[in-house]
């Protein structure tokens, strides 16, 4: 892997980190409710960002893990847009 294309799969990894915990945040502190899309959105982005980073890594338990999260999300998101 060259070191730009490394560079970008961490980056989205840390992305993810990121997104994750931001969105339990702003629920938590009622910036944002569960029926919103904008929770799915950072959820969404974070399991895809792990995902990315994971599948570079060959780190197959947490690419599964944030596959699963990712299609809740996509779920969630139809569902509060609808």
């Amino acid at each position: 892997m060259t070191k730009f294309k490394e560079n970008v799969t961490e980056f989205a990894g840390w992305v993810g980190v990121l997104s994750i915990p931001l969105a339990y945040a702003l629920l938590s502190f009622g910036v944002l409710g569960a029926d919103q899309a904008g929770y799915h959105i950072l959820n969404l982005i974070g399991g895809v960002g792990i995902v990315v980073d994971a599948l570079a890594d060959k780190n197959y338990q947490p690419a599964v893990l944030n596959l699963i999260w990712a299609a809740i999300a996509v779920y969630a998101i139809v569902k509060a847009v609808v």
